[in-house]
């Protein structure tokens, strides 16, 4: 989608795309990192015509990420974002549409290999819950940081707008070598993505806590697998794989 120039010929092919394919558009998806240092006016403007885009297209939310500036704490980091995203969220809910952040960790952001995305756990959904901004909430991410999935999901239910299908699967032995930080490369080391049903994710208890906490939104399956990878035929086994995993417990 060119959000860059989206008039109306970008407006009607996309809506035409999505019309002949019987798919629906849950989510206009742009993860930079919005508190670069040098990038971050640039990023935070795409954001905006990604608003202008979703709203155009009736679009309810746009992902994106918090990001950091790894020169500065995480405290400094959060009285930008602060500054950053009350605008950010002002300009959407104007719109009629909702800024989710998803939780993956993005720890290439950050040269040591640190997290490079301040929202990566509950403590921090909870600081930007308060600014207006909805979770796009994926799993996978929680296992790899030694979280539980459904214990930090269950009590912000209400404040997730969005929902990302993706699986970890722990390597035997490597997190004894490298620990949950990984090794010095950055590189994630003892984990790897993996499509749902071929990881650690219980998504049985997933989806279950979904729907007892009253959430009616969309489970997107996210495709990072490399076994189910480098081929077309390859990745849509992967999909196959993930929608047998969870057609029989999402309902709709």
């Amino acid at each position: 989608m060119k959000v860059d120039s989206f008039d109306e010929a970008e407006n009607e092919r996309v809506r035409r795309i999505f019309a002949e394919t019987g798919l629906t558009l849950s989510s206009i998806a742009y993860y930079e990192n919005n508190l670069h240092p040098e990038r971050g006016p640039e990023v935070n403007a795409h954001v905006r015509r990604c608003v202008d885009a979703a709203a155009a297209l009736g679009c309810p939310t746009v992902g994106t990420f918090i990001g950091r500036d790894p020169g500065l704490t995480v405290r400094d980091n959060l009285k930008r974002a602060e500054d950053v995203f009350g605008p950010l969220v002002e300009y959407a809910t104007a719109r009629g549409v909702e800024l989710v952040i998803e939780n993956c960790v993005m720890k290439s952001w950050h040269p040591d290999g640190y997290p490079g995305n301040l929202a990566y756990s509950p403590e921090l959904w909870e600081w930007m819950f308060g600014l207006g901004l909805k979770l796009n909430y994926d799993p996978s991410h929680l296992v790899a940081l030694g979280i539980d999935p459904v214990a930090a999901l269950t009590p912000y239910i209400p404040h997730i707008a969005h929902v990302q299908a993706k699986d970890t699967q722990i390597l035997p032995g490597a997190i004894d070598r490298y620990g949950y930080h990984g090794p010095i490369s950055g590189e994630k080391g003892w984990y790897r993505f993996r499509v749902p049903g071929l990881g650690q994710v219980d998504w049985t208890r997933v989806i279950d806590a979904l729907y007892e906490g009253g959430y009616d939104g969309v489970v997107s399956v996210e495709h990072e697998d490399p076994v189910w990878s480098g081929s077309p035929e390859k990745v849509q086994a992967g999909l196959c794989i993930a929608y047998r995993t969870l057609r029989h417990l999402v309902q709709g």
